[in-house]
């Protein structure tokens, strides 16, 4: 399994949401960057606290023009009652099969896990800045801001679209 990498283009995608509304990469980016992140479960500690950050930060990626998916195997029916109980603003989507997790390339834990990968990706569907961190969720957090703020200075300037910064590896 190849692992999507910084200067890639991201691989589309079309899943279901929690509220069973069939999301794709090309609709996600209309409005300019994106941020998919993979997560291991709906309802673990560190999926809560991550959940939880992203959605305490959400106006802030809304202010970089990001839209942000987070993506799991878990059924839409989890999904629902996971961003219900958490107040999620962003939308959930499921890879019941893993199949969007193996076309990014991102591994299990241990082979038992599975992983926690953040993937910003600018408006043109290049893949901008990898982090993979099983066990600093809420880092992820400041390191797709971080990103999308370089991300939204580069387009703003009209520099094109190359990696600044390296892929982070996992921690």
């Amino acid at each position: 399994m190849a692992r999507v990498s910084v200067g890639d283009p991201a691989p589309d995608f079309s899943l279901v949401s929690q509220d069973g509304e069939v999301v794709n990469l090309k609709d996600l980016l209309r409005r300019g960057s994106g941020v998919v992140y993979f997560y291991p479960k709906d309802r673990t500690p560190g999926c809560t606290a991550e959940a939880g950050a992203f959605r305490d930060s959400y106006p802030e990626f809304t202010k970089l023009g990001a839209e942000l998916v987070r993506i799991s195997s878990d059924s839409i029916e989890s999904h629902k009652c996971f961003a219900d109980d958490c107040g999620l603003p962003f939308r959930i989507l499921t890879d019941a099969d893993g199949e969007v997790r193996r076309k990014y390339g991102v591994s299990s834990s241990m082979g038992l896990i599975p992983g926690r990968v953040t993937y910003v990706i600018d408006g043109g569907g290049i893949v901008r800045y990898v982090f993979s961190s099983q066990l600093q969720a809420t880092r992820h957090v400041k390191e797709a801001l971080m990103a999308l703020s370089s991300v939204a200075g580069e387009e703003g300037a009209s520099k094109p679209h190359r990696a600044e910064r390296p892929a982070r590896s996992p921690l």
